[in-house]
């Protein structure tokens, strides 16, 4: 979709006085008040002004602002920080909110805290959460229950990949060669992160089938377990 207006050039720094420059009783207010209407003027930056939301063509001139590429896992790290709910969009309540809590009221500011948010999410509540967050980003149509095989794979290897690489690429070669699945659910999903943290691999020896694991984890280790003998 075509945006409607070019990006804004970067807000004035003019020091103009306001009511917040002369009344210090109320200074922590107006500071935060400040930090605020820094936080929309970014938003306004970037957003498409006829839909009054930061759209994919917004998203990835902030990218090239941030020296990230949009496909980069810190972008989908951002978009968990803010609660977004559409795949490439950020509405202004979503941005405010996401950048308060990265106390980022700049870009130079929002640059640097990425590799912070990076290392909160390596903690375990917030990566199962972050894990969670990033199948249901995927899930752009109304109703839709599953995401397809090829954005699964790819959603591995962006997600799970840094942490359990020979998991991965195994599971994904699997999904690529199977032809028993054209798509998985949430059950399916979380599972995968589940048999990366509890089973031993690659001898896969506390396996049990008997655990109530999806079918599909079943046929990826006989799988393995036929490339092993």
């Amino acid at each position: 979709m075509p945006r409607a207006s070019k990006r804004k050039a970067a807000p004035s720094t003019s020091t103009s006085v306001t009511s917040c420059d002369v009344v210090p009783p109320r200074a922590g207010k107006c500071k935060s008040r400040k930090v605020v209407d820094r936080i929309g003027s970014l938003f306004e930056l970037y957003a498409n002004q006829s839909l009054n939301m930061i759209d994919p063509e917004g998203i990835e001139a902030l990218c090239s602002d941030l020296g990230v590429d949009h496909t980069n896992v810190r972008i989908l790290m951002l978009a968990w920080k803010m609660k977004a709910e559409k795949q490439g969009y950020f509405s202004r309540d979503e941005w405010q909110r996401g950048l308060k809590e990265l106390h980022a009221d700049t870009i130079s500011k929002l640059k640097k805290a990425l590799p912070g948010l990076e290392k909160e999410l390596m903690t375990p509540p917030k990566f199962e959460d972050f894990y969670a967050y990033a199948f249901r980003y995927c899930l752009t149509e109304e109703r839709q229950k599953s995401v397809d095989i090829e954005t699964v794979c790819e959603l591995l290897n962006l997600v799970l990949g840094p942490l359990y690489r020979l998991q991965v690429d195994l599971l994904i070669k699997y999904l690529k060669v199977q032809s028993e699945y054209r798509a998985l659910n949430m059950d399916q999903w979380l599972h995968f992160y589940r048999f990366c943290k509890e089973i031993s691999f690659p001898d896969l020896q506390n396996y049990d089938s008997d655990q109530a694991w999806p079918v599909i984890i079943d046929n990826f280790v006989e799988w393995m377990r036929d490339k092993q003998s």
